[in-house]
């Protein structure tokens, strides 16, 4: 479970070695053994004892600022990972030589996956809007169109980054035009704006990305690899390339998240506070948000021969993908070495 901690002047601390949460007059004890995170994204108070019972219990601890979007967290000391892995890693995202063309097979690979996805969810949404369908249906069109390039799609030569972001960003435009034609139109959006957001829709979708930025990077921590060291993402100063990388296959379900829950009508214009250029989620919109988000990640769907939540699904691909990097460590190991 998650810890959700949104109320100004809420107390986390250690009691009986459980948490001890206390908000307004209302308090409980969890157990440490039932909490996978604690997200915190309010002027909340702490206890140090309370902050390393989460470190004893491998338990993450995210900061958010109110926009959703993790600005720090607390981890353990010790790396729960091998030199090998990281070393494949930057084998991998070597931007020289033909060890390039592995760092980009990865990113073509999360590219189709996310194309997939949005041609699957685009077809669902056609289905369940006759009134919409034929216009849904040419935007499918449109990223076939695109998925069929990326299938012969050369990734040996100088430009094939650039051309791989190009074929990305034309397939983006398109999938959120197709979503803006599909919204209800008390709740319009024209396209993608982030911090701050412009419209409610970006507002939650914003939301959820933030959470899953979160979750993607507690993966790759969990797993040894270098939240950092990306392969199709600049690495910029500060800026966590591979959970950028990473993040692509499962953006779906934060897209489905948001879209289900205007055309649910779960949406009111009461959730959201103006703020200056945009507007931001209030705690009421929040609550909303991560109970539904939440629902779905932890929902289990059948996944390469096992039934397995989405939550989970992220942690285990980071851990198969760890493993193949360790592979192209282990294949480059001078002979005679141990």
């Amino acid at each position: 479970m998650q810890l959700i901690l949104n109320t100004p002047g809420a107390y986390l601390r250690l009691k009986d070695g459980c948490f001890h949460i206390t908000v307004d007059d209302e308090s409980k004890l969890v157990s440490p053994k039932k909490v996978e995170s604690i997200l915190i994204s309010s002027a909340v108070k702490l206890s140090s004892a309370a902050l390393q019972l989460a470190v004893e219990h491998n338990i993450d601890v995210v900061f958010l600022d109110k926009f959703g979007a993790p600005f720090g967290r607390l981890w353990h000391a010790k790396l729960g990972s091998t030199t090998r892995i990281r070393r494949g890693q930057l084998i991998a995202s070597t931007q020289t030589g033909a060890a390039s063309a592995e760092g980009l097979a990865y990113a073509l690979r999360w590219v189709q996956q996310k194309l997939d996805n949005q041609i699957e969810f685009l077809t669902t949404l056609a289905n369940k809007r006759p009134a919409k369908q034929e216009q849904l249906g040419v935007y499918v069109t449109q990223l076939q169109t695109i998925r069929d390039k990326l299938q012969d799609f050369d990734i040996n030569n100088d430009i094939a980054a650039d051309a791989l972001r190009g074929l990305e960003g034309t397939g983006g435009r398109i999938y959120f035009e197709a979503l803006s034609f599909a919204q209800p139109e008390q709740f319009p959006f024209k396209g993608r704006s982030r911090q701050p957001a412009k419209d409610e829709f970006n507002c939650i979708l914003n939301y959820c990305y933030g959470v899953l930025y979160g979750l993607v990077e507690r993966a790759c921590m969990l797993s040894g690899l270098e939240p950092y060291l990306g392969f199709f993402h600049a690495d910029n100063y500060n800026k966590k390339s591979l959970v950028f990388d990473l993040i692509e296959p499962y953006r779906i379900w934060a897209e489905e998240t948001t879209v289900y829950l205007f055309s649910q009508r779960q949406v009111k214009k009461e959730m959201f506070d103006k703020i200056q250029n945009g507007m931001t989620l209030n705690k009421e919109g929040k609550q909303v948000v991560i109970a539904a988000f939440n629902e779905r990640l932890d929902t289990a769907i059948r996944y390469k021969g096992r039934n397995i939540s989405r939550r989970n699904i992220i942690q285990f691909d980071c851990q198969a993908f760890a493993q193949e990097l360790l592979k192209i460590d282990l294949e480059r190991e001078p002979e005679g070495e141990a």
